[in-house]
């Protein structure tokens, strides 16, 4: 290979145009540039938080208290300001909104999806991160909410009862897909251990795939296709006839995957 042409082949081409019109630095270009020659958008979060009791996936709401939508419930949320990142902001709004400190709770969160549907606020342009948040419990209590800042209310709502058309904003989109996304990975990964404890009974996780798959999973059949994903702890915990044995998750992948019976 002739290096000469080689370097040659590879430099970038010239930029058109006549250098007089351009800025020389970013400082001169920053100078001159008008941020108000663009439509304004504002950045909000909004959480869609599950646990599960009893056998129950339950979603975090509150009740807004303030214009727009006031007296709808939605989920949890608001703007990002200008001196934070989405999830610095997500911890924020969801301990301010319903006094959810993420900091005290095992809990696992990932972003879900960006909501830009231009109508999708009232007041103006506004574009939401939306985050998927799952709260470890015992499987009987779920954490305590309180209402705040313009949340009049905050209280947790069985899941599968919610109805979707009450939720304010496009809320309803953001927990149907919190929802499937959730549905979907417990297919092929242990991501249902995150709403259990640590250490917990394989009896516990099934509760969770009955909660939010919405069906009975016969116990063997369970054992037999989660038991390669997990690792034992030697410990035991009493229940009903003999000691149940603890576990924590071995693996993040569940291989074969299940096929997800339908409700």
């Amino acid at each position: 290979m002739n290096p000469a042409k080689h370097d040659a082949g590879s430099r970038l081409p010239a930029v058109a145009g006549p250098a007089a019109e351009v800025p020389d630095t970013d400082a001169e270009f920053l100078a001159e540039y008008d941020p108000a020659a663009f439509p304004p958008v504002a950045l909000t979060v909004d959480l869609v938080v599950f646990a599960v009791a009893n056998k129950v996936l339950h979603v975090a709401v509150v009740e807004r208290g303030a214009q727009p939508f006031r007296g709808r419930w939605a989920l949890p949320g608001g703007f990002v300001g200008p001196n934070e990142n989405a999830l610095a902001a997500a911890h924020r709004e969801l301990a301010e909104e319903a006094g959810l400190d993420l900091g005290q709770h095992r809990v696992f969160v990932e972003q879900l999806a960006t909501f830009s549907a231009p109508d999708r606020d009232p007041r103006m342009r506004v574009v939401s991160v939306a985050h998927l948040v799952l709260l470890a419990s015992n499987g009987e209590t779920l954490p305590p909410l309180a209402a705040g800042t313009d949340a009049a209310h905050a209280h947790w709502a069985p899941v599968h009862e919610v109805e979707l058309a009450t939720l304010a904003f496009d809320h309803a989109d953001m927990l149907s897909m919190a929802v499937e996304r959730l549905a979907g990975k417990m297919e092929y990964t242990t991501l249902a251990a995150r709403l259990v404890p640590e250490e917990f009974t394989l009896s516990a996780l099934r509760d969770v795939y009955s909660a939010v798959w919405q069906v009975d999973l016969p116990a063997g059949n369970f054992t037999r296709k989660m038991r390669p994903s997990l690792a034992p702890t030697g410990g035991k915990v009493q229940s009903v006839g003999a000691p149940a044995s603890l576990f924590t998750v071995g693996r993040e992948w569940i291989s074969p995957p299940w096929s997800r019976p339908q409700p």
